[in-house]
């Protein structure tokens, strides 16, 4: 071996290990977004499902009533 490959060796040896520091943050950063998209995500649903329950249902139940109505005449 040459004395650049040696050195090399050398230095690989004395590196330290990389730490699991990072990993953890990673980790703990994934949960939090997670749960921030969950809740995001129910909050949207429970919105357009009040939107459609209040809004749009009524009509719908209308338009029903009125074909029904018509119908019967």
């Amino acid at each position: 071996m040459s004395t650049v490959e040696d050195e090399d060796v050398l230095l690989l040896t004395a590196a330290k290990p990389p730490k699991a520091r990072p990993r953890r943050l990673r980790a703990i950063f994934l949960a939090v977004a997670t749960a921030q998209y969950t809740i995001v995500a129910i909050c949207v649903s429970l919105s357009v499902a009040g939107i459609l329950r209040y809004l749009v249902a009524p009509q719908i139940v209308a338009r029903f009533e009125a074909i029904a109505a018509a119908l019967k005449h």
